[in-house]
């Protein structure tokens, strides 16, 4: 779901750094002293996760973990994403110096989505697990969506890699998930503490 210098619009990637300065100013609001270890927890796994890259044509996609960051973290996950992303755009080349501001978009909010999503638990009929499947996969889908809109600004050019991008997000959607269903009923079980964020 990176997105690399040069691909879009001046105007979109200026905006993609205005909305994640106030997003971010946001979540760092949220995060308390002792959430310190959970965020650097957290930030490792995404950033891990997202090395893994399976080519798809003129994409590629990979697993992100957005939304178990997003469940776990709530609005604290979308700083956490960010110092994941500018560690793989200057250590790995992954999306680029210019798009961090959007690819954190792209990944943060729906993170942040996930979280409200996973919160439905209480008011609605369900386990964790349920609820972290649901989560799991709209983290991945709204990540696609969103990255599709960001390739749509580009104009013609880029419209077909958009769709592109959003149909081959959909396996990876449902793999997360399994692995965030998994993981919040794991931590229902174990320490369903760590689900309060």
């Amino acid at each position: 779901m990176h997105i690399s210098d040069g691909v879009l619009p001046p105007e979109t990637w200026i905006g993609g750094y205005a909305v994640t300065a106030g997003l971010t100013a946001l979540g760092l609001r949220k995060v308390k002293e002792g959430d310190v270890p959970k965020v650097s927890v957290l930030t490792a796994a995404f950033f891990v996760a997202s090395l893994i890259h399976v080519p798809v044509g003129p994409t590629s996609v990979h697993l992100v973990l957005n939304s178990l960051a997003g469940i776990v973290l709530g609005w604290a996950a979308y700083p956490a994403i960010l110092v994941g992303l500018v560690l793989q755009a200057l250590l790995f080349q992954f999306g680029g110096v210019t798009t961090v501001g959007i690819n954190t978009l792209n990944m943060g909010l729906p993170a942040v989505v996930a979280g409200y999503i996973f919160k439905l638990r209480k008011k609605f009929p369900g386990d964790a697990v349920l609820w972290g499947a649901l989560a799991g996969f709209e983290g991945i889908l709204g990540g696609a969506l969103l990255l599709s809109l960001s390739l749509w600004t580009t104009g013609e050019g880029f419209l077909r890699v958009a769709q592109l991008a959003f149909v081959a997000h959909i396996p990876v959607a449902v793999v997360e998930a399994a692995i965030t269903a998994a993981a919040a009923g794991f931590l229902q079980r174990t320490r369903p503490e760590v689900l309060e964020g």
